[in-house]
């Protein structure tokens, strides 16, 4: 049985649960983005995300739970529209990614748009890849944690 996946904008009582999610030394592993000390997420949150009017984000929902968030914003180097998504571990392989991704793209409407993934990430290159992303290119990155790390880059095409 599918389980019901929402999108709504997101509320301030949300980051809490979001600034969990980012704790988790899985995720941050599969991420490959180290997880933020909550004076730095929270002023991230706040002035990145809810305070860039370019800037579009989502709560994910099943049932009556925040499952993570999903967003949208324009990079000031490049002028590419990227798109991010972050799931806590406890929804993990129940395809709420999926269901996200897909309803999130009917909302947001530019093209293209580029998404960044770990290397290692084979659950997320899947969401991508499920959505209609093609891979374009990958990159050696240095992480704010100075690891060095290898993600491909994919597009979404107009």
């Amino acid at each position: 049985m599918e389980e019901r996946v929402l999108l709504r904008p997101v509320k301030t009582d949300d980051l809490p649960i979001f600034f969990v999610h980012q704790l988790d030394p899985e995720a941050t592993k599969l991420a490959a983005f180290p997880s933020r000390d909550r004076a730095v997420f929270f002023t991230h949150w706040t002035t990145n995300i809810l305070g860039n009017p370019a800037a579009v984000s989502r709560t994910i929902l099943t049932g009556d739970q925040v499952a993570g968030n999903i967003g949208a914003w324009t990079d000031a180097a490049s002028n590419d529209r990227c798109i991010c998504y972050w799931i806590g571990r406890e929804f993990w392989g129940r395809g709420i990614a999926s269901a996200a991704m897909s309803q999130f793209l009917r909302f947001e409407s530019t093209r293209p748009l580029t998404a960044r993934v770990a290397r290692h990430n084979l659950g997320s290159i899947r969401v991508l890849e499920k959505a209609g992303f093609a891979r374009a290119g990958e990159e050696a990155v240095t992480r704010p944690s100075n690891a060095h790390m290898e993600e491909f880059i994919y597009y979404l095409p107009a």
